[in-house]
């Protein structure tokens, strides 16, 4: 039998990485004279990518951005964030332990995230878990972001498995809508970065810590 594959989504999954996103949204807000937003913020703005991500910032206080402007913007942002990429982010508590678990399975390991797939690998890099995974998935890896469901079709067959043997792991209803849309099921930790609250969005199973995701995977599959 083809070995298990698990599919993780980054920010807010993996990584508590919303103090270094506000930090760098918050560079450019200051280019332009607006006033910082507050990391608690970080629910309701980060999940969909850095430009969905700055077009969020700029609507809390009144502006939109034309597109010459945001690839401007996006630019600074990248440049800004990608140097300060782990100055306060952290791996979510039991990751490393449940990563060493879940290879001792035998199962493959992936991401699958709307982050760019360069700052996706120097992220995991920085926090010293690159290594773990079989393939890492960025928003520009395949021309498309999730939810579409192609990115996480060729995640999982790049990892080497197949998507009737995959379970996808998130925080927020991109990553249900990805997972549902490719036809596998869905865990969602409680703890990431969605303004509603995932119990509501209709996972396959809800964890709230990382030690409880080996049982939830076994019981889904």
């Amino acid at each position: 039998m083809t070995p298990l594959t698990l599919v993780f989504d980054l920010d807010g999954t993996l990584a508590d990485t919303a103090p270094d996103l506000i930090g760098a949204l918050n560079h450019v807000l200051a280019g332009d004279g607006i006033a910082p937003v507050p990391v608690e913020a970080a629910r309701g703005l980060v999940g969909a990518g850095a430009r969905a991500l700055l077009e969020r910032g700029y609507a809390r206080a009144g502006q939109t951005l034309a597109q010459p402007r945001l690839d401007v913007l996006f630019a600074d942002f990248l440049a800004f964030y990608n140097a300060h990429i782990a100055d306060k982010s952290t791996l979510f508590p039991g990751v490393v332990g449940c990563l060493e678990r879940c290879r001792a399975e035998g199962w493959r390991l992936a991401v699958c995230t709307n982050k760019l797939e360069h700052s996706s690998k120097l992220l995991l890099g920085e926090l010293g878990v690159l290594d773990r995974f079989a393939f890492v998935c960025g928003q520009d890896t395949f021309g498309v972001a999730k939810p579409d469901p192609r990115p996480l079709l060729e995640t999982v067959a790049r990892a080497g498995g197949v998507i009737g043997r995959a379970v996808m792991i998130g925080d927020s209803v991109t990553d249900i809508r990805t997972a549902r849309a490719a036809g596998a099921p869905v865990v969602a930790v409680d703890f990431g970065y969605t303004d509603i609250p995932v119990t509501e969005l209709g996972p396959d199973r809800v964890i709230s810590h990382f030690d409880a995701l080996d049982e939830a995977v076994r019981a889904l599959t």
